[in-house]
Order: C-alpha cells, then structure tokens, then sequence
C-alpha cells in the first residue's frame, strides 16, 4: 500500500512539472514548433500515466490531468461544436459565435458549417452571402453533408458565388450520397427537370423515394411533396422503368463519412 501511495505521488508530482513546463514553452511564443511537439508527447505520457494508475489512487492525478489539459489546447473540440450548436438552436447568437468562430478557423467542418449557417442567415452578425459560401465551401471540402447540400444552395440560387446547376447538383449529390434528405429530393429535381444535368427520370424517381422516409416527422411537408414528385414522376414512365428506379433505391446504400453539422439554410 506504501509503495502505491509512493508511486501516485511521483505522479503526481511530474505533471507538476508537466504544468511549469507548459508555462515556459507558452512564453517562448516564437518556438511554436516545439510547444507542439511537447504537448504532444506530454498527451501520451498523461495518458500512459491514467492506463497504469486506472486504480485506487488515480482519482486524484486524474483530477490533475483534467486541470492540465485546457492549458495543452486539447479541450474535446466536439464538446465545444455540440455548445455552440446548442446556443444557436436557443438563439443565442453571440455565444454561439464565440464558441464557433475559434473552431472554425482551426479546420473543424461542423464548426465551419454551422458559422456559414449564421453568415446565410444573419444570426450573430450582418447577413453575409459571399462568406456563408466561403465557410460552407471549406466545411463541404471536408465531406460534411450539411455543408454541401447548404452550398449547392448556394450555387442554385447565385447566392454568394455565381449561379450554377452542374456546380449545384455536383454539391447536392455529394451530400445526398450520405443520406442528406433534403440534398436527395433536389438530387430528384435536378434528374427530373434536366437542370445541371441530362433528364433522367429513373434517377428522379429513386432519389425521391429515398429522400421521402428521411424526412423527420416535423417535416411531414416535405415527405409528402417527395411523394407528390415520385408519383407525378412515374406517371412519366414505363412499368419498366419505374421497376428499374425502385430496384436502384431497394440496393442504394449511404456513403459513410466522418463529418456531421447541423440543420441545413432553407
């Protein structure tokens, strides 16, 4: 019992050393190269250091670590998006944007989509289409779904970039390959009326029937207008081909991608 309590205190004591060190390498702002390369190798000793004491002393070097790692930068950045998503649902604008801006501009596609969100709509700052379009372009670089489907919007309406179909259903194919509903029924508008794209109403009829069941109760509207469009669609076809559609749709399976944002413009 000693020898642990002797071990949880040398512990315990080197991330105290951890913590001045820290405080050295922030003050030497011009070596920030090597500040990285020290948190990064401080991160894998905290962590060997909470596997090995996963046990009756690790409660209190546990709370050290906690304390330590705001300090290293490495706060759960989804922690951070997950409340600045949540204070733009209540409608707090100006907290949403602090909490937003500094994770946008690290490269975080939720971060970067949502902040487009509040650009298009004028919500924490004057409405502004070209940098809506800029946030929602880097954030859809990174195959966030939400961010496609909201920039080929964009490139649908000429809102912020210039007008563009094959741009915009470029965009919303992307998003609605990874089972965006509102990116599948503009998908079916597009095959359907031939906009930015050849006349295909096979492909129409499919992506229509996707995009109906995905719609979430509160946007039964919207279901029933994809159905409206399926229908007035396979009044188009054959039987044949209205077979083909809804074997395509039976055998379509979503593209997996790492990104999520949050509620699309519109």
């Amino acid at each position: 019992m000693g020898a642990k309590r002797a071990e949880a205190a040398a512990l315990e004591q080197r991330i105290a050393v951890l913590q001045s060190e820290l405080s050295q390498c922030k003050a030497q702002a011009g070596h920030r190269e090597s500040l990285n390369h020290w948190v990064k190798a401080s991160v894998v000793l905290l962590i060997l250091v909470l596997g090995y004491m996963a046990g009756t002393y690790h409660g209190a070097i546990k709370h050290t670590v906690v304390n330590l790692v705001p300090g290293l930068g490495v706060a759960n950045p989804v922690s951070q998006i997950d409340a600045a998503e949540e204070a733009y649902e209540k409608g707090r604008f100006p907290l949403a944007l602090k909490l937003v801006q500094p994770l946008a501009d690290q490269g975080n596609a939720r971060a970067q989509s949502l902040l487009g969100l509040m650009y298009y709509h004028g919500r924490g700052m004057k409405q502004n289409d070209a940098a809506a379009a800029k946030w929602f372009q880097l954030a859809a670089d990174q195959d966030d779904a939400r961010a496609q489907f909201n920039l080929g919007v964009m490139h649908a309406e000429g809102q912020g970039v210039p007008q563009d179909y094959v741009q915009a259903i470029k965009w919303y194919r992307l998003a609605a390959e990874q089972g965006e509903a509102r990116a599948m029924f503009n998908v079916g508008v597009s095959y359907a009326e031939g906009q930015g794209t050849d006349q295909n109403y096979i492909l129409a009829y499919m992506w229509f029937n996707l995009a109906a069941p995905r719609f979430l109760p509160s946007e039964a509207d919207r279901r029933r207008i994809a159905i409206h469009n399926r229908d007035l669609t396979a009044s188009r076809m054959s039987r044949e081909q209205i077979a083909e559609a809804q074997r395509l749709a039976r055998e379509w399976r979503p593209r997996v991608s790492g990104a999520v944002a949050v509620t699309p413009a519109g």
